[in-house]
């Protein structure tokens, strides 16, 4: 078992972990550490705890101190300079011409480096535009490419449902999400109906795929084979994972019954397939 301390660097974002180092940091805090982009200020989000070393990243770096007043009045100033800074980047975008997005700029809490993060089509030749920020700035500068997805995790917004986006609501890191969780529960192939502002795969569908794979269990797929009450065969023709009805067409009749799961005897059950074509026009749906 290690001591640790849990600091996040962003409202929504990854939390680390830090040794204490005989320090007593609370929920709330505000904790000036060192990190592979040099010495940052974050909040404490998970006071003194102890937890398994297999949880743990060795070695750990230790808190520097706990934020002071005049710390925090550093972080303001440096909120004022990434405005500046992002600007000033804009404009110098602007003078070369390049087919890149500025997105957010952040700056260390220590003024060691200027970080800008972009969206762009393309691999895009800034090494100029790094000079000229360089010029201005008097500091280390880096850019860094990000995704739709990192993008709009960053600006944030609202979604089809009305509500605040996941990845800027509440989503530390993203998860993996496919084209076969949107099948498995139902729902329509259509990008515009299962894709986010980003234009990626909604996060939501990861969050109902836990459910949606313990109802598959025991539902009965389209194209299953059923025996009936009556005691009649039939195939699986519609499925509602949530209700649990079936519709099912069976050997005596043209008009299907409307059954639930629990009445219906499994013979062989279906499959849920995606074909090649599905595949190869959503597949853009799935990337970063």
């Amino acid at each position: 078992m290690k001591e640790i301390v849990g600091v996040r660097f962003k409202s929504v974002g990854k939390i680390y972990y830090f040794s204490p180092d005989g320090i007593q940091a609370n929920v709330g805090d505000h904790a000036i550490v060192e990190t592979v982009r040099g010495v940052e200020c974050g909040e404490v989000v998970i006071a003194n705890r102890n937890i398994d070393d297999e949880q743990i990243t060795s070695p750990l770096k230790p808190i520097i101190r706990i934020a002071t007043p005049a710390d925090m009045k550093t972080v303001e100033q440096n909120k004022q300079r990434e405005k500046d800074a992002f600007a000033v980047c804009e404009e110098k975008i602007a003078f070369r011409k390049l087919n890149m997005h500025l997105v957010d700029v952040e700056c260390t809490f220590d003024n060691n480096k200027l970080l800008f993060y972009f969206t762009a089509e393309n691999r895009v030749d800034f090494r100029e535009l790094v000079k000229d920020l360089a010029a201005v700035f008097r500091t280390r500068i880096e850019l860094r490419q990000i995704g739709v997805r990192d993008e709009a995790k960053i600006l944030g917004g609202l979604g089809i449902c009305g509500r605040e986006f996941c990845c800027k609501g509440y989503m530390g890191d993203f998860q993996p999400v496919s084209i076969k969780m949107a099948k498995e529960q139902g729902l329509s192939l259509n990008p515009t109906k299962i894709s986010g502002t980003c234009g990626r795969l909604m996060c939501c569908l990861k969050n109902e795929q836990n459910v949606y794979e313990e109802l598959l269990k025991i539902t009965p797929k389209i194209g299953a084979i059923v025996v009936t009450p009556d005691g009649d065969k039939g195939r699986v023709e519609d499925v509602n994972l949530i209700t649990g009805k079936l519709r099912v067409k069976t050997e005596k009749s043209e008009v299907p019954a409307t059954l639930d799961r629990s009445e219906v005897k499994l013979l062989k059950d279906g499959n849920i397939k995606l074909n090649k074509d599905e595949l190869k026009a959503l597949k853009n749906l799935e990337d970063k």
